[in-house]
């Protein structure tokens, strides 16, 4: 995102300088970057200026009921996860002050916080992908400034020159944990190596490249799935004697179906909710569009494409007679008018290039794209420009 990239910039990012090795940490996963970003916005309300601090967001009912029901975790105000939960707030705060997105400052033994730059931390807690995108691009720079980036470059260059093997991975370890404990106040092994694979894996799915799994190179390239903290294996899960392989592995997909249920509509409701604040008025203006515009409609419907049922892209503002009279006709919710369904998109495609002209970081043409193959299995090619995208969009639609 050219918006984080141009942020970060006005930063100097070195770690020899600052000596500060909480630039990334265990618990810095994409999916609880930006839970927690989430949880500060929450937090913080309409007073941008709110100071808080570490027990604020572990005390707010919103982290409660929201990490309990992605995570299955035991509730925050549980006595027995103190020191985990701590952690878990506590690591994705002092990353998003590194970059710059948080303010820090000491109060007494306590890190007091409050927001630097409201529009990436609310881009960055819309959704996992953005904080993955943000992270890339934030290690980057951090790597770039302390004068290690080209380790990682050259990691890469042997893999994409078919010479990759287990010296190569520990060369960039072992160049990773002296340049930690030298210029930070690390000065063991084991918690510099469970920084390493945070800041590797994201840099292996940026690339293509193996990662690191539980200290060794791992056999296939990383996925972005490998990369969140909410990933684990039924067979991981501690089994009551009692019960089969076949019961417990059918009882955590329930569990893990339900987690994934609450998140799916966790992830739909922020969308909603940020297109809300984003928009006074319809997107699509037409003579239709007199009226107080209240709606957030699915261009494509949440039911049938419920994998890009929370993108931004997906989402647009209407008012109740655009939407219950043109989008669903006859206040059919469960139908679509395809030519108000074309009308939808092109006004979309205006909103997302007006909002990409003035640099705001809310959407991706690419995921805009993404949105139409989807939607309507088409091949587009994510280097169209809007001009393109709507000609296309038309040439589609003619043939429908």
């Amino acid at each position: 995102m050219q918006a984080i990239k141009d942020y970060l910039a006005n930063f100097n990012l070195d770690i020899r300088e600052s000596g500060d090795a909480r630039f990334m940490d265990q618990k810095c996963t994409p999916d609880v970057i930006s839970i927690i970003a989430d949880c500060v916005i929450n937090f913080v309300g309409n007073n941008h200026d709110k100071t808080f601090t570490v027990n604020d967001i572990w005390n707010s009912q919103y982290f409660i009921k929201t990490v309990s029901n992605i995570f299955k975790k035991p509730e925050a105000n549980n006595p027995t996860v103190e020191h985990e939960y701590d952690k878990f707030i506590a690591q994705p705060l002092r990353t998003l002050a590194y970059s710059h997105v948080l303010n820090i400052e000491k109060s007494g033994v306590t890190n007091l916080y409050s927001i630097a730059e409201y529009d990436i931390l609310e881009y960055i807690s819309l959704k996992d992908r953005n904080a993955y995108l943000f992270l890339c691009e934030y290690l980057e720079k951090v790597l770039i400034d302390s004068g290690i980036y080209s380790s990682f470059e050259n990691y890469k260059n042997l893999y994409l020159g078919h010479k990759l093997d287990t010296a190569a991975f520990n060369t960039l370890k072992e160049k990773f944990q002296r340049f930690i404990i030298g210029n930070t106040k690390i000065n063991g092994y084991v918690e510099v190596n469970r920084i390493f694979p945070k800041i590797l894996n994201i840099y292996a799915v940026q690339n293509n490249l193996p990662g690191t799994i539980k200290g060794f190179l791992s056999k296939f390239e990383f996925s972005y799935s490998d990369l969140m903290y909410n990933r684990k294996n039924w067979r991981d899960v501690k089994k009551d004697k009692k019960i089969s392989r076949q019961e417990a592995e059918a009882e955590y997909n329930l569990l893990n179906l339900e987690s994934k249920n609450y998140y799916d509509d966790y992830l739909i409701q922020k969308a909603m909710n940020q297109i809300r604040k984003m928009y006074t008025e319809s997107e699509v203006r037409d003579q239709w569009s007199i009226g107080e515009a209240t709606q957030i409609h699915h261009i494509f419907p949440k039911q049938k494409f419920p994998q890009i049922a929370h993108y931004l892209e997906n989402l647009i503002k209407l008012n109740a007679t655009q939407h219950y009279t043109k989008a669903h006709p006859s206040n059919k919710t469960n139908s679509i008018n395809i030519d108000y369904q074309l009308v939808c998109l092109l006004a979309k495609s205006d909103s997302i290039e007006r909002s990409l002209q003035i640099n705001q970081p809310y959407y991706r043409k690419e995921s805009f794209i993404y949105c139409i193959n989807t939607g309507l299995s088409a091949e587009l090619k994510y280097d169209l420009t809007f001009k393109q995208i709507k000609a296309e969009l038309a040439t589609i639609y003619n043939n429908l």
